[in-house]
């Protein structure tokens, strides 16, 4: 069975994977097949759990590929959290991308919270709407993986070591520069 963590981006799923990396019935993947193009780009191995936010623009291709088959996490992050992440990367990657080609050029002088707040507003719609008819789906809040994590490992039937799993999520991963996102709520460093 594949496990597909749904996301808007800046919201665990670098941890979320670490934590996956202690489960030893499925191997578990974070943005592994980004660079591949054509039909390989969905052709993941079985019992295996991948971490993506690049999923959701891959919607039809994923229903065609996996559809009610798959098992589906929706990875969150309490919203101002994600917001402020994507603004201190204002010019990284797909909220790049989204800010100037998706919206068509949106000047780099723009206030980047409402852009970043557009952005994840739309992933997460996308990802409402993918997962509404799907049978094995799980909601997952990032601030509640301790209770979370647990309810997902008996969800998938993980083996392994739950323990050094849980701790995953006291780690800093993948901060952005400069954030102060859960660094600053938690005492964390990186």
């Amino acid at each position: 069975m594949n496990v597909f963590v749904l996301n808007a981006g800046r919201s665990g799923s670098t941890a979320f994977t670490r934590a996956c990396e202690h489960i030893t019935n499925y191997t578990a993947g974070h943005e592994s097949r980004r660079s591949i193009v054509g039909p390989g780009r969905l052709a993941y191995p079985d019992d295996h759990i991948e971490a993506d936010n690049r999923l959701i623009w891959f919607a039809g291709r994923l229903q065609e590929a996996y559809g009610d088959r798959a098992m589906y996490v929706h990875l969150r992050r309490d919203i101002d959290e994600t917001v402020a992440s994507y603004v201190a990367r204002y010019d990284v990657g797909l909220f790049r991308a989204y800010r100037r080609h998706i919206l068509w050029r949106v000047p780099h002088e723009s206030d980047p919270e409402p852009v970043a707040r557009d952005f994840v507003s739309t992933v997460t719609s996308n990802i409402e709407l993918y997962l509404r008819d799907k049978t094995r789906v799980m909601d997952f809040q990032l601030e509640d993986s301790s209770t979370a994590f647990p309810r997902f490992w008996r969800w998938i039937g993980a083996e392994g070591d739950l323990d050094a799993a849980l701790a995953e999520f006291a780690k800093w991963h993948n901060a952005s520069a400069g954030g102060t996102e859960r660094r600053a709520a938690t005492g964390m460093t990186p």
